[in-house]
């Protein structure tokens, strides 16, 4: 018997063809998304500097054979490193992402679009390091701030509709579509070689979810996302070069994205692109925790108030009910033995116990020397969750996108707390004025971290004015933030 499959090139597949003409066609002109990039750089940054004080994560750091200076290459901030562009990627991606720490956004699928800075800013600090060996103007931080508006765009729009975690895939996916789409725009590639290195970057083999779930939540989670950059940044290059594209690489029957890894469906698309991820995206201010847990660990940082008040301490606690979204149950609700931090800081029983008890919750409260405490772990086992069907709804809905949580506490005596419900984290845009300056002191904290106190002042300088730090090349930056 046999099969007999048509030769025919077909025309590129739409969803290809869409980001192309939105990366060289759409004009920004949202000050909402442009002022939001600013922060969003700003905090991006400053996540990538606390994750430098951790071990874990400067162990992968610098180049890939040790010594290696690449001249005119890409720095990495807060380190001496100058490395080709497809490494530093890797680097400052790995940076962002470590403690996770950077925006979130959460529709059908999840992920975090300031992963696709690794890339972004990699790229463009070499190209204007070029620019300038070669007498050409550098670019600009504002090239930089519209890459970010279209990364997230791009990944948050295919988000909306399209759940990657359902089949088994991880979201960093999503980061190297968006990371390729952008950094071949940067890189002055024509649109027949960036729908070629779109069409690359979908026919990867992709990552699996398994080193995010249990009993196999590792390490890999914090540097998934700078890997994914970096290879977009590969991808991009080699598309410069004329590497051909694969132009029905989504739709081809058999082989294709869509029957060989997303059970036969094609991709559904809520709303054209446009600046609404940048302008709708979520901070996390308070807590290094994953986003389904902002809220209730806003929610426990109160308990903790509230047992002082009245005169009780944890031991008190005979149950806690999590009321809560599906998401949240399907990710981050866990029972059993806790291996490590990456483990942890997606478990949102730990996320609960820990500020009950403490306080607070900070990337330190996820390490072994905290963990330890039996009292953690004698909470979690008091705890249990249900999922609110209004809360799902309303996690969902475009107008809400809300992360909502809520804590009820039974005492051994049979008394109770009042439930307390947070709805929306301070990170969201509609707690944005309340959050805005507690994001800028988190920035300065991160600053903090790495600079000497001159440093610090010069950074801030150029960096807390809009207008300034727009117009800055990209080079004189990095070198503020650089050794």
């Amino acid at each position: 018997m046999s099969s007999h499959y048509s030769n025919e090139r077909s025309s590129v597949d739409q969803v290809i063809v869409d980001i192309v003409e939105y990366v060289y066609d759409y004009t920004i002109t949202s000050e909402l998304a442009l002022k939001t990039a600013h922060y969003c750089f700003l905090d991006t940054l400053g996540c990538g500097f606390e994750a430098l004080t951790y071990p874990a994560c400067t162990k992968l750091l610098g180049p890939v054979v040790s010594g290696t200076i690449v001249p005119n290459g890409a720095k990495v901030p807060g380190t001496p490193y100058q490395l080709d562009p497809i490494e530093a990627a890797f680097n400052i991606g790995s940076m962002i992402r470590w403690l996770d720490f950077n925006d979130t956004w959460l529709a059908a699928e999840w992920g975090h679009p300031s992963d696709n800075l690794g890339g972004i800013l990699a790229t463009a600090d070499w190209i204007s390091r070029r620019a300038i060996s070669e007498g050409k103007p550098p670019l600009l931080i504002k090239d930089v701030l519209a890459a970010m508006i279209k990364a997230h765009e791009i990944q948050g729009v295919i988000a909306l509709e399209n759940s990657f975690n359902k089949v088994g895939l991880d979201h960093v996916i999503l980061v190297k579509i968006a990371s390729t789409a952008v950094v071949g725009h940067l890189l002055g590639l024509s649109r027949d070689e960036l729908a070629n290195a779109i069409s690359l970057a979908f026919v990867d083999g992709q990552a699996l979810r398994t080193y995010r779930h249990s009993p196999n939540t590792g390490s890999r989670k914090s540097w998934a996302a700078g890997d994914a950059t970096a290879r977009a940044v590969r991808l991009a290059l080699i598309a410069k070069k004329g590497e051909m594209g694969y132009p029905s690489v989504l739709t081809a029957k058999t082989w294709g994205f869509y029957d060989v890894l997303f059970k036969g469906n094609s991709f559904q698309f809520q709303r054209p692109y446009g600046t609404y991820v940048m302008e709708n995206v979520l901070f996390k201010i308070s807590f290094p925790a994953e986003f389904h847990s902002q809220t209730a660990v806003e929610a426990a940082m109160t308990i903790h108030r509230e047992l002082t008040k009245v005169g009780k301490v944890a031991d008190d606690i005979q149950h806690i009910q999590i009321r809560t979204h599906e998401a949240a149950i399907r990710i981050i609700d866990k029972k059993g033995p806790l291996h490590n931090p990456a483990d942890r800081d997606h478990c949102i029983q730990y996320m609960i116990a820990v500020p009950i008890l403490f306080g607070r919750l900070t990337a330190a409260d996820y390490e072994d020397k905290v963990a330890s405490d039996i009292r953690i772990d004698q909470l979690r086992d008091k705890m249990s969750t249900v999922e609110d069907l209004e809360f799902t709804k309303d996690y969902h809905d475009p107008n809400k996108r809300s992360i909502a949580n809520a804590l009820t506490v039974t005492f051994n005596d049979g008394t109770k707390l009042d439930e307390i419900v947070v709805e929306y984290p301070i990170g969201h845009k509609r707690r944005r004025e309340e959050g805005i300056p507690l994001l800028i002191d988190k920035y300065k904290i991160n600053l903090a971290r790495i600079f000497s106190e001159k440093s610090q002042q010069e950074i801030l300088a150029s960096s807390l004015d809009f207008q300034q730090l727009t117009n800055k090349p990209v080079h004189e930056f990095v070198d503020l933030i650089s050794f």
